[in-house]
C-alpha cells in the first residue's frame, strides 16, 4: 500500500511477500577488518536469485553503507530476490581507516569486496540460517548507484587503463546514475582528482540496464544529464537506457527516504524505479521472460510521464 504513488501503479509488479534480514554478517578479508553486510531475502522459497548492491559515496554518514538503499533492497527482496549489501571500504561509518592505502575512495577495494561476497556465499548462508541452502549461486546480478555504479561497471567489464576487473559469475547488472566518461570529458580539476573515472565502456559486455534522471546535472563535467548515460552509449552489453523524468541524482529516493542523497523526493518516480528495475532483473535472470516487456509497455502507456526507455539497436 502506497498512497503517494499515482502513475506508477500502472506498471505491473508482484505482490510483496514476507522477508527476513540478517545484519551484520561478517566476512573475513585478508590483511584488514572483516567486511560487514546485510542480507534481506524472502522468508520462503528456494533457488533465490542474488542481487549485490553497491552503495555510493554520498553526503550522509549512514546511507553509504549496508544500511542504505532500503527502498530498492526491500522491494526486490519482497518480490523474490536475495539482496546483499556490503559496507564498502569507502563508507564513513564502517569503512577502512582514512589513512589506509587507497583512501578515501578505495575504488579497487570496493571491486574486491563484491568479489569476496561471491566467493564466500557459503559463509553468508552459514551466518544466515533461514536462507541456508536457498540461494541460487548461479544467478547473480549486481546493481550500483553513483560511485557504486562505477564499481559495478568494472565488474560488468568496463576497464581503467586497460585493466580487466570483470567477474563472469555476475550475469546481469544495473547502473543507477553512474559516472560517465572521465578524462577529457571532465573538468580539469575533477579529471585530476578522479583518474579512475577514465573508464573504457567498450568492454562492458555483460547484460546491463542503465538508469538516469533527466535533471541529474553532474558537477564533474560540463556535460549535462546525458553524461550518466555514457555506459549505454559505449557499452555493448547495455541493452537499455531508462531515463526518468523530473528527478536528479537520487532518482526520486532510492538511497533512502528523506535522505540527504534525495535532492528531489518523488514518490511516484521512486515507485516506478523500483518496479521497472525489478522487472528488468526478473527477465535478465530468467525468472519471468515477459516482465520487462510488460513494464515497458506500461511506461509507453498510462505511466509515460514518468520516463522512457531507449533500447539498443543491434
Amino acid at each position: 500500500m502506497n498512497n503517494l504513488m499515482n502513475l506508477a501503479r500502472h506498471i505491473p509488479t508482484p505482490d510483496a511477500t514476507l522477508t527476513v534480514a540478517y545484519t551484520p554478517i561478517r566476512l573475513p578479508m585478508e590483511g584488514r577488518q572483516p567486511l560487514e553486510l546485510r542480507l534481506t531475502a524472502p522468508a520462503t522459497g528456494s533457488h533465490l536469485p542474488i542481487v549485490l548492491v553497491s552503495h555510493g559515496f554520498g553526503p550522509s554518514n549512514y546511507i553509504p553503507s549496508k544500511d542504505g538503499y532500503a527502498p530498492l533492497a526491500q522491494f526486490w527482496a519482497e518480490r523474490g530476490f536475495a539482496v546483499i549489501q556490503p559496507t564498502h571500504a569507502s563508507s564513513r561509518v564502517g569503512g577502512l581507516p582514512a589513512g589506509a592505502p587507497g583512501a578515501p575512495f578505495f575504488w579497487r577495494e570496493r571491486v574486491e569486496e563484491l568479489k569476496a561476497v561471491i566467493e564466500q556465499l557459503v559463509e553468508v548462508e552459514r551466518q544466515a540460517p533461514a536462507v541456508s541452502g536457498r540461494l541460487d549461486h548461479s544467478r547473480i546480478a549486481a546493481a550500483g548507484h553513483s560511485f557504486g555504479g562505477h564499481t559495478v561497471g568494472l565488474l560488468l567489464g568496463a576497464r581503467v587503463d586497460g585493466e580487466d576487473f570483470s567477474d563472469p559469475r555476475i550475469s546481469a547488472g544495473i547502473l543507477l546514475a553512474a559516472p560517465g566518461r572521465g578524462g577529457k570529458d571532465m573538468t580539469e580539476e575533477n579529471a585530476a582528482r578522479f583518474p579512475f573515472f577514465d573508464v573504457d565502456f567498450s568492454s562492458l559486455t555483460t547484460l546491463s540496464l542503465v538508469v538516469c534522471g533527466d535533471q541529474d546535472h553532474p558537477h564533474f563535467t560540463p556535460h549535462g544529464p546525458e553524461w550518466h548515460a555514457d555506459a549505454f552509449q559505449d557499452g555493448p552489453g547495455a541493452e537499455a537506457l531508462l531515463m526518468l523524468h523530473e528527478v536528479g541524482h537520487g532518482l526520486g529516493g532510492i538511497a533512502g527516504l528523506d535522505a540527504r542523497e534525495t535532492e528531489t523526493e518523488a514518490p511516484d518516480v521512486l515507485e516506478a524505479t523500483k518496479r521497472l528495475t525489478l522487472a528488468w532483473l526478473q527477465t535478465a535472470l530468467a525468472i519471468d521472460e515477459r516482465a520487462w516487456a510488460r513494464a515497458c509497455g506500461a511506461l509507453e502507456g498510462l505511466a509515460a510521464p514518468i520516463g522512457h526507455v531507449t533500447r539498443r539497436t543491434r
